[in-house]
């Protein structure tokens, strides 16, 4: 696979805004004109929502040309507000590419809550990184009372818009995105079962950490062409590991039925609490390991703990 590892210096294009609703028909009130005015423009236009309210979007409107559902997230790391944002980047890249700029709506979903509500504060602050430079209107729907207070702490501080009664609104109340997730640090994710694979390696052993989850890849009945690109993104995080953490790291992996698994665990301090939405631009001199892996697995997930760094990878055959 091909992967764009560098970007060039552009303005801000992303127009990231919140709405609430007050009920499901408040919703329906406001985002079915959203959608229409943007087909009406003539510009595709995306959409994340519940299963309910796509039904009724669906029902109401039929399959209009231009109209794009987007995927719903999968895999170990679903919940995981910057692996969502990561593959909404990835599609939405794909399709501003090919057809211009874009409207997407987006809704809250309580399934996605997890349990504190700290997926969306993630999702939308890791959005304004990965998406500033696509030329997207982008609106997010969130219920008045959801059921974790941190929902509507976390739109308020990380939309830079507001829509209010049909109108756009400056957000007093906006902060960046790296200041909101410094009072929020991403969660570790879900626990796992016993590894199949564990290795301690350091920079001279990533010979045989490449090897080794090449050989568990063919295993599993992964082609060579997607094991190369896993092989590629487990190398990328397994470098970064050894060059900024005590010079030794960890490797657990898990190969099953659901995909690969593979975390790498280092003592290292992440410094940036969401690393590699962005392609680094062609002066930085370092930032693309993390970039490349996130294009090459369907998730990954960085957290941080007083232990050190911590990477899981996930990716389906």
């Amino acid at each position: 696979m091909k992967v764009e590892t560098t970007r060039t210096a552009v303005a801000v294009r992303l127009q990231h805004s919140a709405a609430f609703h007050s009920s499901v028909g408040h919703l329906h009130q406001q985002l079915i004109p959203l959608v229409r005015s943007g087909l009406e423009r003539g510009g595709p236009v995306a959409v994340a929502l519940s299963p309910d309210t796509e039904a009724a979007l669906l029902a109401e409107l039929g399959q209009p040309a231009g109209l794009i559902v987007l995927a719903r997230p999968h895999g170990p790391d679903a919940g995981s507000g910057q692996t969502v944002a990561a593959l909404r980047a990835r599609e939405l890249r794909e399709l501003t590419a090919a057809a211009g700029p874009a409207t997407v709506i987006s809704e809250h979903w309580n399934a996605l809550d997890g349990a504190d509500g700290g997926f969306w504060t993630e999702f939308d602050a890791a959005l304004n990184i990965a998406l500033a430079d696509l030329a997207i209107d982008l609106t997010c729907f969130f219920p008045e009372m959801p059921l974790h207070q941190a929902i509507l702490d976390g739109a308020r501080r990380n939309h830079p818009h507001l829509l209010l009664d049909g109108r756009l609104h400056h957000n007093p109340d906006h902060r960046p995105p790296r200041e909101v997730l410094a009072e929020l640090p991403a969660a570790a994710p879900m626990l796992l079962g016993a590894p199949e694979l564990q290795v301690t390696f350091g920079a001279w052993q990533l010979g045989e950490v490449r090897t080794a989850v090449e050989s568990v890849l063919l295993a599993s009945d992964y082609g060579a062409a997607r094991a190369e690109d896993v092989v590629l993104a487990v190398n990328e995080i397994a470098t970064n590991a050894v060059e900024h953490g005590a010079g030794e790291a960890r490797m657990f992996v898990w190969a099953g039925a659901d995909g690969f698994v593979c975390e790498v665990h280092d003592t290292g301090i992440l410094r940036d609490p969401l690393p590699g939405l962005q392609a680094p631009h062609p002066s930085d001199p370092r930032g693309r390991g993390v970039w490349i892996a996130r294009q090459l697995c369907d998730s990954l997930h960085v957290w941080t703990d007083g232990r050190g760094t911590h990477v899981r990878m996930y990716a389906a055959r």
